[in-house]
């Protein structure tokens, strides 16, 4: 019976998802961690997990695409290319991307040693080779990457990735329409809230001020 002094249903008093919790947009990885993270998965031997950490950074995808990439849209005739071209899930519009000399290395040591063919998903888990991994194992892999060179998971994520490349164009050229070209916004506003710069193309303090103090500070 409900207690006529509590109108509120216990049943209705649920925990906040985000109580405790850091939200808002993650910050880019900056340069000396993208390096750090590259040299630890290379010390370690993971071949797998270089080729996609490296595809994301230059590819700029959105971790839905990551994963469900396939062998040939990055190596079509058994190598990696140099540029390729990605339909998105999400606005179902293709995105062009670049891959350096380095991640193009990187995707076909994987390829070799894990004998990758044509047809089959390029980043597959322990759910076998025919199924590609999900979003959350590839958060949980971000995660262990993040944490693994002495930085706080939590104040990073997959998007973190994806702003990466993005932040560093802009910063050196300040072409806008370019990046937005590069990360398949459809309206340069939705690239504007991105990056998180102002009408005036300085920083916009809407992100999450913990994040961009932690980032500055490293």
């Amino acid at each position: 019976m409900q207690d006529p002094e509590d109108p509120i249903p216990q049943a209705s008093r649920r925990e906040p998802w985000n109580k405790g919790k850091l939200t808002g947009a993650k910050p880019p990885l900056r340069p000396k961690h993208v390096w750090s993270i590259r040299s630890k998965l290379q010390i370690e031997g993971r071949t797998r997990d270089l080729a996609m950490f490296n595809l994301a950074i230059d590819s700029k995808l959105r971790g839905c695409d990551v994963v469900c990439l396939k062998v040939e849209d990055v190596a079509p005739h058994g190598h990696a290319v140099d540029r390729a071209t990605v339909r998105q899930k999400k606005t179902g519009q293709p995105v062009r991307f670049e891959m350096t000399e380095q991640t193009r290395e990187a995707i076909d040591d994987y390829i070799r040693a894990a004998n990758k063919k044509p047809g089959q998903h390029l980043f597959t888990g322990r759910r076998g080779c025919d199924r590609a991994i999900t979003t959350r194992q590839y958060a949980r892999l971000v995660s262990k990457w993040i944490a693994s060179i002495g930085l706080d998971p939590s104040l990073f994520g997959t998007h973190s990735l994806r702003r990466t490349k993005a932040t560093l164009i802009y910063r050196r050229t300040g072409n806008l329409r370019a990046v937005q070209l590069l990360l398949g916004h459809k309206k340069i506003e939705s690239t504007v809230r991105y990056l998180g710069i102002g009408s005036r193309g300085r920083p916009c303090h809407s992100r999450t001020d913990r994040c961009l103090k932690y980032w500055a500070e490293q």
